[in-house]
């Protein structure tokens, strides 16, 4: 029986007899798959795929459906808070009172856009353009993968199915990815809750439902709670606002490590028929379509791949290490709920935050929260041997950062001095501060 990806002698041969048997597909006294009914088969399947799927909108050369994606990660929100969200004017005052308490900690000014409350749906809305570059590469390697199984052969019965085969693995990709959003979209506090910039504007977005859900589990008083949260958010926005270049290299980075995923054969194949099983892209569960996905990437790293997450990693751990550092300089001596708020934080970021969850789940990535911390250790050691100035100014220049052999030793990198020399640094500073301005960040549109 000529069927790719199955030997003659495979033991799943019977059952997938059976199967083309239930799907109309006569099978010949030796075996072999009558090539007419075959084509009618996949010809109705994809046309019901087709008519699934052009009711959520057209779907790109890479395969995935993002109107689809969108559909699932709606489905996918959990059940929030009806009541007990913060209100406009609570939020108000706490991000005012954030940004006059960082402007005398910080070197970046305040972003131009005022702040916005979203609902579970706004976020997927407003993330959705973003997430649409970070998984290109993935569908480029699984494209790669059917490409490659498909090389170097003329069989007929593979020619047939590679439409189909195709239309199943963005299926299943786009069902990962809308499951993924529907969780991270359930959890996080903020539009940078993730540690990349997701807008394509700084923008303080506050996900209500969620930091309602948040404070009702402490005891610390939610004024408290949402100012904590407000400062966070508005450093970490002011961040992305003064440092054009963070964006493209955080997505240059995702696409690199993206680019060597490889992809185990076999389990793309099981998952991918699962998919076919009744083309069941709508009617799969959450938990099938998630463990579908993940079984598809080869455990072992590239060596490119470690090399890359390393810097991944340690620019995000810089990223919420310097958030970490700077909410702590601010709050410290203002608010006696902080202590409190910030153990909180890093229970919930070693139990696999937002960050944590999406690279993880979408790339197979592992992040390390302890980098986090050794982070926020070299800008609080930097910041105290030097200044504030000084600490924010290594973001001038990607190649000015910290490395991750820094973050192994802060309090050597703090005795290094100045990263920028003599009298210049003042006016290095001015200079980048008001050329970077409060828009210069790149990406998808912030209003979806």
């Amino acid at each position: 029986m000529d069927i790719p990806g199955f030997d003659a002698d495979d033991p799943r041969m019977e059952q997938l007899r059976e199967m083309l048997s239930k799907m109309g597909i006569t099978i010949g006294p030796d075996g072999t798959p009558d090539m007419n009914s075959m084509s009618r088969v996949v010809e109705a399947m994809m046309r019901q795929h087709q008519t699934q799927m052009a009711g959520f909108g057209a779907t790109d050369p890479s395969g995935v459906n993002w109107g689809f994606v969108s559909s699932i990660a709606r489905r996918a929100l959990k059940p929030g808070p009806e009541t007990g969200w913060p209100t406009s004017g609570e939020l108000n005052d706490a991000v005012g009172l954030a940004d006059l308490w960082l402007d005398d900690e910080i070197s970046f000014g305040r972003i131009s856009s005022n702040w916005v409350g979203w609902n579970r749906q706004d976020w997927v809305g407003h993330t959705l353009a973003a997430w649409k570059e970070l998984v290109q590469p993935l569908m480029t390697s699984l494209g790669n993968e059917w490409q490659s199984l498909t090389a170097n052969t003329a069989d007929t019965t593979l020619t047939i199915w590679r439409p189909m085969l195709r239309a199943a693995s963005g299926a299943l990709l786009g069902g990962a990815l809308g499951q993924a959003l529907g969780q991270l979209a359930s959890g996080a506090l903020s539009a940078g809750d993730i540690g990349l910039p997701l807008t394509s504007q700084p923008l303080v977005a506050l996900v209500l439902p969620n930091i309602a859900e948040f404070a009702a589990g402490l005891e610390q008083p939610k004024s408290d709670v949402y100012l904590f949260l407000a400062i966070r958010e508005s450093a970490r926005q002011r961040l992305f606002g003064a440092t054009p270049w963070l964006g493209p290299q955080l997505l240059a980075m995702v696409n690199h490590y993206a680019s060597e995923i490889r992809i185990d054969a076999e389990s793309l194949r099981d998952a991918v028929s699962g998919q076919l099983d009744g083309l069941r892209a709508e009617d799969a569960s959450d938990q099938e379509r998630m463990e579908a996905f993940r079984t598809v990437f080869v455990p072992t790293r590239t060596p490119t791949q470690n090399e890359v997450l390393e810097r991944l990693e340690t620019l995000l751990a810089l990223i919420e290490g310097w958030v970490d550092e700077v909410t702590s300089r601010v709050t410290t001596s203002r608010m006696p709920a902080a202590e409190a708020l910030t153990e909180v934080l890093r229970r919930r970021r070693a139990a696999g935050g937002p960050a944590e969850s999406a690279m993880k789940t979408l790339f197979g990535a592992e992040l390390s929260p302890r980098r986090t911390r050794d982070a926020a250790n070299l800008w609080a050691a930097t910041r105290a041997k030097r200044g504030h100035a000084e600490r924010d100014a290594a973001w001038l220049h990607p190649d000015m950062l910290p490395t991750a052999t820094d973050l192994d030793d802060p309090l050597d990198y703090a005795a290094q001095g100045s990263v920028i020399s003599g009298d210049s640094f003042d006016k290095e500073l001015a200079d980048f501060l008001d050329s970077a301005g409060p828009d210069g960040l790149t990406g998808p549109d912030a209003q979806g």
